[in-house]
C-alpha cells in the first residue's frame, strides 16, 4: 500500500449494536475497493475482520480489527469494532483515534441498545459521525420506520441523504438526494438509473430537508438558499461536509453489506464527507504538566489504543501517529512510562493479515511487534519534544468470579497468563483477595469472562475451573466480657504454664484491634505480655461464630500468673488463644458484611424496577437525580453478597440500556436469619 498524505486519509470507526452487520459491511466495502479478492462470510469465519477463533465460534466480534482500503485517492482506515456490550473497551479505543464513526443499524431491529452506546461514546468524543441502515434486503426492513426512531432519540438533526429503492426482497438501490440521481446494484456491480416515478414526490420532500440543513451551516450559503429556494450540488456537498464536521448534521445512508448494495456510494460518502486528520490538531501537556497541542506536521508522536498477543509475532501494539512520522527500526519515547523503547517492523494491518512497511505518517495507523515497556493508552513520541496525551478512560469492571487451577502444573503457569491476558485487555482484572485466600477475575460480563476462560487454555495451555466469588464477612462483639485463659501442660520434665486474664470490648464500626496491657506488679513478666496479644490476634483470625476475622475489639490484659521454669512464649500465646476464644463467646458475637455503594445510571422507564430490585436486596436508596436524556441516577448501599451477578441482574432489568459502578463502604451487621444460614453454611464446609 502506498503512503499518502494526512489530506487523504480517512479513519472511520464502524460502531453499532451486536448483529447489525458491521463486519459483513466493512468485507464488503474490502471486496469493491479492490482491498480483497474473495469475499468471506461471518457465519464461515472466512471474514477478513473476524479472524480470532473466539470470535469465529461464537459468530461475534470481539477486538477492533483494523481494515484499510483505498478509494478515489484516499485511504480510508475503517475500524470494525464489537457490538456485544462485554467488549466495549474496544469501542472507546478505536473512537478515540478516528475522526468519524459509523453508526451501523439493523434495518428491522432499528434503534438499539448498541445504537445507543456508539452515539454516547462518539458524541462525547465531538466527531464526525452517521448512520447506515443496513440489511435493507431483510423481510420487515423499513427504513422510514428506523429514521423516524433515530429523530426521534437523537434529534431533527439527523437527515437523510439516500432513500431506499425498493425494501425487503425488492431492495434494488438508493437515491442520492445530493446529485439527485439513482444507482442500482446486480452482482455487486453498480449502474446509474433514472429516479422511480414513484418515489419523486418522497425525493422532493427530503431533498428539500437536506437542502434546507445543508444551507443552514453556512450564511453565504443561506442567502443562497433564501435567493434561488436551492442549492447546486456543489454547494449541498460543502454544506454536508460542514454540518457534518461541526455535528449540525448527522446523516443517514442505507445499504445492504450482504448483497454489496449501497457499498460504492457509502465508499464516495466516507473518502468526501468524513473530516481528514489534518484538521484536528492533538491536544496533551508536555511532562511538566502545561498543556500543549501538536500539529500533524510537528515532530513524532502517537497515541497507542490496542494491545494484541499474536500468535506468530508476539505482542502486537496498535498505534494512531498524530504528528511526524514513525519509521521501522528506530528508538522512540514511552512519555508515559518515561522508557525508551526499540522500535522493529511496522506493518499496516487488515484484519490478521500483516503488510510490513518502512514507516507511518501523520494521521495513519499502523501497529509495531514486540515492544517490551508500552501499553494501551501510552504515548510514543520523540524523546527532544516529549508530549503526553490523555489515557483513554475503560469502564471499569463490574463482575468478578473466582478462579483455580486444575492441576499443580497449572497453577504454575496461571499467574503469569492471567497479568498477559490484563495486559491485552484494560477492561480485565486479575487480583488477589487476601481475606477469602482467592484469586479473583473480572471483566465487563460473563461473555467476557468465558472468553477469558477459553484463552488461558487455547493460548496457553491453563484449565481452570471458576465459581462465585466468597464474601469477606468479618465478625465482631457487642458487650464487653472478661475470661480467663489458662494453659498448664505436664509431660514429664519441662511442662507448660501460662495464665491470664482478657477483657474483650467492642470499638467503633472500622476501629481494628486494640491491645491495652493493664498488668500491674509483675503478675505476668514483660517479655510474655506481647505474647498474650500475638495469642489473641491468633484467635481473631480464627473466629468466632463461622470462621472469619474478628474486627472492632479492644482486648484488655489485666491479670494472671506465671511460673518461673514452665512458663514461655508459646504458653502465653495459647494462654491468650484460650482466653479470647471464652470472653469472645460471652460478648455477643455477632456477623457483619461488606456493604457497596452503588451509582445506577438508567432510563426514567426502568427507575422502579431497578428501586424495586435494591429493595429485595436488602438495599437503600438514599438518592435519585436526573442527568438528562430521560436517565435518572439512582444512588444506594447494599451489600456486597446481593451484587455478585448485578452485572447480569441489571443487563435484565433495563434491557441493556443500564450502567452502574459499586464501591466498598463499609461493613454492618448481618440480619439475624441469614448469618444463622452463614454460620451452619461454614460449619458444613469445615466439616467437608
Amino acid at each position: 500500500m502506498k503512503k499518502y498524505p494526512i489530506e487523504a486519509i480517512r479513519n472511520v470507526a464502524l460502531v453499532g449494536h451486536s448483529g447489525s452487520g458491521k463486519t459483513t459491511l466493512v468485507e464488503a466495502l474490502l471486496f469493491a475497493s479492490g482491498a480483497i479478492d474473495r469475499l468471506g462470510k461471518v457465519d464461515d469465519g472466512t471474514s477478513a475482520c473476524d479472524y480470532d477463533p473466539d470470535e469465529i465460534k461464537r459468530k461475534i466480534s470481539i477486538n477492533t480489527a483494523v481494515a484499510p482500503c483505498e478509494w478515489s485517492g484516499k485511504k480510508v482506515n475503517l475500524l470494525d469494532t464489537p457490538g456485544y456490550p462485554d467488549f466495549v473497551g474496544d469501542v472507546i479505543g478505536a473512537l478515540r483515534v478516528c475522526e468519524g464513526a459509523l453508526i451501523v443499524l439493523d434495518a428491522v431491529g432499528g434503534v438499539e441498545v448498541g445504537t445507543e452506546t456508539g452515539w454516547d461514546h462518539s458524541t462525547s468524543r465531538g466527531m464526525a459521525r452517521a448512520f447506515f441502515v443496513n440489511k435493507m434486503e431483510r423481510e420487515n426492513a423499513d427504513f422510514y420506520r428506523v429514521l423516524e426512531q433515530l429523530r426521534s432519540s437523537f434529534g431533527r438533526n439527523v437527515v437523510p441523504v439516500q432513500l431506499p429503492i425498493g425494501a425487503q426482497d425488492s431492495f434494488a438501490g438508493i437515491v442520492d438526494l445530493v446529485a439527485m440521481k439513482a444507482y442500482t446494484w446486480k452482482d455487486g456491480k453498480v449502474a446509474e438509473a433514472d429516479i422511480p416515478g414513484d418515489m419523486q414526490s418522497q425525493v422532493d420532500e427530503y431533498r428539500a430537508e437536506l437542502v434546507e440543513a445543508a444551507a443552514g451551516t453556512d450564511d453565504a450559503l443561506m442567502e443562497k438558499f433564501f435567493e434561488n429556494e436551492t442549492l447546486s450540488p456543489e454547494e449541498m456537498a460543502q454544506g454536508l461536509e460542514a454540518g457534518i464536521k461541526d455535528g449540525s448534521i448527522v446523516p443517514v445512508l442505507c445499504g445492504s453489506g450482504a448483497r454489496q448494495i449501497g457499498v460504492t456510494t457509502l465508499l464516495d460518502f466516507l473518502a468526501t464527507a468524513i473530516p481528514s486528520p489534518a484538521v484536528i490538531e492533538a491536544e496533551g501537556k508536555s511532562p511538566n504538566g502545561e498543556s500543549e497541542k501538536r500539529r500533524f506536521d510537528g515532530l513524532f508522536s502517537a497515541l497507542v489504543f490496542k494491545t494484541m498477543a499474536d500468535p506468530y509475532v508476539g505482542k502486537l501494539t496498535y498505534f494512531r501517529v498524530y504528528s511526524g512520522t514513525l519509521k521501522s527500526d528506530s528508538t522512540v519515547y514511552n512519555s508515559t512510562k518515561g522508557r525508551e523503547e526499540r522500535i522493529g517492523q511496522i506493518y499496516f494491518l487488515r484484519g490478521k493479515q500483516q503488510e510490513a512497511t518502512t514507516e507511518v505518517g501523520a494521521g495513519d495507523i499502523a501497529a509495531v511487534a514486540k515492544l517490551a515497556e508500552t501499553g494501551t493508552g501510552d504515548t510514543l513520541c520523540d524523546k527532544s519534544k516529549p508530549i503526553i496525551y490523555p489515557p483513554i478512560e475503560f469502564p471499569a469492571p463490574v463482575y468478578s468470579l473466582a478462579i483455580r487451577a486444575k492441576t499443580k502444573a497449572d497453577e504454575d503457569k496461571l499467574g503469569p497468563a492471567l497479568a498477559k491476558l490484563a495486559d491485552e485487555d484494560p477492561t480485565f482484572r486479575t487480583s488477589r483477595e487476601q481475606a477469602t485466600n482467592q484469586t479473583l477475575i473480572s471483566g465487563l460480563g460473563d461473555t467476557h469472562l468465558d472468553i477469558i476462560t477459553d484463552r488461558l487454555k487455547r493460548k496457553f495451555g491453563v484449565e481452570v475451573e471458576v465459581g462465585t466469588p466468597k464474601v469477606p464477612y468479618r465478625e465482631t462483639i457487642t458487650m464487653t466480657a472478661e475470661a480467663q485463659g489458662r494453659h498448664k501442660k505436664q509431660t514429664g520434665g519441662r511442662g507448660q504454664f501460662g495464665d491470664c486474664w482478657v477483657r474483650l470490648e467492642p470499638l467503633e464500626r472500622g476501629g481494628g484491634y486494640e491491645f491495652v496491657d493493664q498488668i500491674v506488679g509483675g503478675a505476668i513478666p514483660r517479655q510474655w505480655i506481647p505474647s498474650v496479644d500475638k495469642g489473641i490476634q491468633e484467635a481473631m483470625s480464627r473466629g468466632i461464630l463461622a470462621g472469619y476475622p474478628v474486627v472492632d475489639v479492644r482486648a484488655t490484659v489485666y491479670d494472671g500468673s506465671f511460673h518461673t521454669v514452665d512458663s514461655s512464649d508459646m504458653a502465653f500465646q495459647l494462654a491468650g488463644i484460650l482466653a479470647f476464644q471464652a470472653a469472645a463467646q460471652k460478648a455477643g458475637p455477632v456477623l457483619l458484611e461488606p456493604v457497596l455503594a452503588v451509582e445506577v445510571v438508567v432510563p426514567e422507564e426502568f427507575m422502579g424496577d431497578v428501586i424495586s430490585d435494591f429493595n429485595s436486596k436488602r438495599g437503600r436508596i438514599l438518592g435519585m437525580e436526573q442527568i438528562g436524556g430521560g436517565r435518572q441516577r439512582i444512588k444506594a448501599t447494599v451489600p456486597q453478597s446481593e451484587m455478585l451477578r448485578y452485572a447480569i441482574d441489571l443487563r435484565s432489568i433495563a434491557r441493556g440500556r443500564g450502567t452502574f459502578k459499586a464501591e466498598f463502604s463499609h461493613y454492618e451487621e448481618v440480619p439475624a436469619h441469614i448469618a444463622q444460614q452463614i454460620i451452619e453454611q461454614a460449619k458444613k464446609a469445615k466439616e467437608e
